[in-house]
This record gives C-alpha cells, structure tokens and sequence, in this order.
C-alpha cells in the first residue's frame, strides 16, 4: 500500500499496525482452507486521518521508537558476534592466548595451535586436540533436565505470572525475556516442570529443532526442550556456546537425513574438545560476561520500548494523546 499526498507513508504503515485493523481483518478473512482477503476489502477499511502535519508528527514518535528497538538489536547481534568469535578463536580453533615460557594462560600470550602449541591426537574424536584436554560430553561441565507441561484443561494452572517455554518461543534473540503462555505457581507444583534460574540454556528438542536460547527470567519449560545447567565453576556463556558446537555436530551428524529431533542420547553421547583445567574457561567468561549482560539489558530495554510503542500507538490515532513536535530525525 502506498500513501497518497494528504497521507503520510510511515503513517499508513502503523495504522496497517493497529489494533483496530487487525480486528477488521480477523472479521472480514474469507476463505475455509486458506483465508484470504481481497484488495476491495482492504480499500473499504475506514480511518480517522488527522491533518498530514499531525500525522507526520505521530509517524515520528513511533518511528524513532521503532529505530532504537531496531538499534539495540543490530547491538545484539554484533554483542553475540564477538562473543562466538573469541569462543572459536579459543575453544574451535584452539588459538588461545598462552606464554610458552611460563607454560601457561596469558593474556598478552601467543595463540597456541598457531605458535606449535602440543596437539594431542585424540581417537573418539579422530583429531587432535590441545595437550591437557580431554574428550567429553556436554555433561561434563553442565547438568541436564527436562520440562513439563500442566493439564490444560485445569484453568488454574494457566494464565499465571511464570513465563513458560517452548520452541514456539526460540526467536532470532539471544534471549528470552516473555513467552507466549504462563502458568501459575499451582500449575508448577502440579506438573513435572519446574523453575529454571536466568541463564540457563534451553534446547529445543522438537517442533523448531536445535535453537538456544538464554532465559533473561527465571523460567518453566516444557518437555519438547531440554534445559542446561552449568556446573559450578563453569560459566553459562561457555556453556551456550558449547552447546551450540555440539548442536553443529548433532546437525552434521543428520546430514543427508530429517534433524527433526534430539534426545538425551544425542547429548550424552556426542563427545568434543573440552579442557581438563578450568583455567581457560574462567579467561574467557571474563571477556564474554559483560557482553552477555549488555545483551540482557539490551533485550530489556527493547521489551519497554516495545510496551510504550504499543500503548502509544492507539493512544496517538484516537486523540488520547497529542505531539506538540516531531522528532528529529
């Protein structure tokens, strides 16, 4: 659609957006097996449109809202970039920084498999590895659980305050801060669910297989995922990115067949590189951490901004609430 000269394009777009066009919509689709609506009945939708220097004015708020929610995710995504970055430089690749004379982690060091650090052939993973590490699983440095879901039919279980997992909420974010369901605390007692700590790492297991994600609030989960736990001592952003690198290999694994599920199993039983000391796990939660933590009060602030957009958005085209200037842009 394309505005006209008394109608503002930007305009439009957010009154396409509103509430009220999405109910003509639900009441007007047509269709039994594919719903559908036909170019005449979108033309015959009905609006209040302001004079265009007042609509400018509303395009603008809504348009710089809409900016920086687009801006905190560009930052997520760049956050997160640098975060897997170093994890393979260090953990992929195994160009750690290490100081050959003091034979040991160093922060100014030399990377170690590019300076002739001592590689190790390791036989369950048919490569070598650094000297000093060992062929694990994920389970190693994390513990493994599993979700549930609380009778449906019992309306007391449902609607509550404690956000509910399940693949149907994995999204392009890192983190996940709201979910489409929530149940009560009566439904988390009576059900094999339970409340996840923030930062865990949910696996989905079926439906959208292989997406991770970080819950930025404590959590319920259902059983079409699995939940990671880091050891103590191990650090959740390490945890995250081992966990995709095993996905990787469960992915791999799959080629040429459906990936359309993982079990326990494929988590037990997939072995990678894992350093036997701590050390260098700790090296680089320290880097990775406090990008971790921007990308959690990134997410937050576009959850807010998200929120005010919204309540904005009908409070601006029904005259609630007026802008004395526009923005700059």
């Amino acid at each position: 659609m394309r505005g006209r000269d008394n109608l503002d394009s930007r305009y439009l777009k957010y009154v396409v957006g509103s509430p009220w066009f999405s109910k003509y919509i639900q009441k007007i689709t047509t269709g039994s097996l594919v719903p559908h609506i036909s170019s005449k009945q979108i033309k015959e939708f009905s609006f209040e449109l302001p004079p265009l220097t007042e609509q400018q004015k509303i395009a603008g708020v809504l348009s710089a809202l809409d900016a920086k929610i687009e801006l905190n995710n560009r930052i997520n995504a760049e956050l997160e970039a640098i975060a897997k970055t170093l994890y393979d430089y260090w953990f992929v690749q195994f160009d750690f920084p290490f100081d050959f004379a003091q034979g040991k982690l160093a922060a100014n060091g030399k990377p170690y498999k590019s300076s002739g650090g001592k590689m190790v052939y390791n036989p369950i993973l048919k490569r070598e590895i650094p000297a000093g590490w060992e062929s694990a699983n994920v389970l190693k440095v994390a513990n493994l659980l599993g979700g549930g879901t609380p009778v449906k039919a019992n309306l007391e279980y449902w609607n509550g305050d404690i956000p509910f997992f399940t693949p149907s909420d994995s999204g392009s974010n890192i983190y996940s801060l709201k979910t489409e369901d929530y149940i009560t605390q009566e439904g988390l007692k009576n059900s094999s669910t339970r409340l996840f700590p923030k930062n865990t790492v949910f696996v989905t297991a079926r439906g959208s297989v292989g997406r991770l994600v970080l819950n930025a609030v404590p959590m319920a989960m259902n059983q079409s995922c699995y939940a990671l736990r880091p050891k103590e001592g191990i650090s959740y952003s390490y945890l995250f990115f081992l966990t995709k690198e095993l996905i990787h290999h469960l992915e791999v694994k799959a080629s040429g067949s459906v990936f359309n599920s993982i079990v326990s199993n494929d988590i037990e039983f997939t072995n990678l590189g894992i350093p036997v000391s701590g050390d260098l796990i700790e090296s680089y939660a320290k880097v990775a951490e406090p990008l971790f933590e921007k990308m959690e009060i990134n997410i937050k602030e576009k959850d807010r901004l998200e929120k005010l957009r919204d309540w904005l958005l009908p409070m601006l085209m029904n005259g609630q609430v007026t802008v004395t200037s526009a923005p700059s842009d």
